[in-house]
């Protein structure tokens, strides 16, 4: 079972939206696991303190590197294989490629900052590797730790009723999805393109691969200069 512990120190905010629609069936289902750990029961203190005041001075406060630490090997002991995650605006923006990989794998570990973020020190001790949702900043990590669960979630085997569902959508073959349409034909003056009713499927097909590289070039500059440059190293080891 795909299994995701979580570390916040707002645990009633799990499992939330993962707790409906297609992630919260599937969790009812034992398709995935959640625990979440409070970082404030590994606290030494009376008041199960988390953070302190920074080294150098300066505003607010930084999670402690050593409640972090024993909370984190709470959560994974030694021997357990599943990245660790931190969400921070600091890391690498999270991708559809990396979901996939997080997917594939037997879970997650997530520590959820706050406050001014954790004790540097905790990344290099414990192995986190840092991820961003976007270039926002959230007034925690549990929130992006839920976008990341989410993305993840759907692609697990079963959860997603069509298993296309995955695969024709933005991001998945590098481009932008191609538009949508549906029921009534018409509205308001607008009608859906003829070429989705044709019946014809080569050319519906390929309509829509036009329209995700249009999309893509218009929308978002920098997947389609990636996603060119794959085109043009491939077309260069064919010659």
């Amino acid at each position: 079972m795909w299994r995701a512990s979580v570390l916040t120190i707002f645990p009633e905010m799990f499992p939330g939206p993962l707790g409906v629609s297609l992630a919260g069936r599937a969790l009812g289902q034992g398709a995935w696991g959640l625990e979440t750990v409070d970082p404030r029961s590994h606290a030494t203190d009376r008041h199960r303190s988390v953070d302190d005041t920074p080294a150098g001075g300066g505003p607010g406060m930084v999670m402690r590197v050593d409640v972090l630490a024993r909370a984190i090997d709470a959560a994974a002991p030694a021997g357990d294989a599943r990245p660790r995650l931190l969400m921070t605006p600091r890391g690498a923006p999270l991708t559809q490629a990396r979901v996939r990989e997080l997917a594939a794998g037997e879970g997650v570990v997530i520590v959820c900052g706050r406050f001014e973020g954790v004790d540097d020190r905790l990344v290099a001790a414990r192995g986190l590797e840092e991820v961003s949702v976007g270039d926002v900043v959230l007034s925690g990590g549990e929130i992006g730790a839920l976008v990341l669960l989410d993305a993840c979630v759907r692609l697990l085997p079963g959860v997603m009723g069509h298993p296309e569902s995955g695969t024709e959508e933005s991001f998945s073959a590098g481009l932008l999805e191609y538009p949508q349409y549906t029921r009534p034909p018409s509205f308001e003056g607008l009608e859906i393109p003829a070429i989705l009713t044709s019946g014809d499927h080569a050319k519906v097909a390929r309509w829509r691969r036009e329209q995700a590289e249009a999309a893509t070039r218009a929308r978002r500059p920098d997947l389609w200069a990636a996603y060119a440059a794959a085109h043009d190293r491939s077309a260069t080891k064919k010659a």
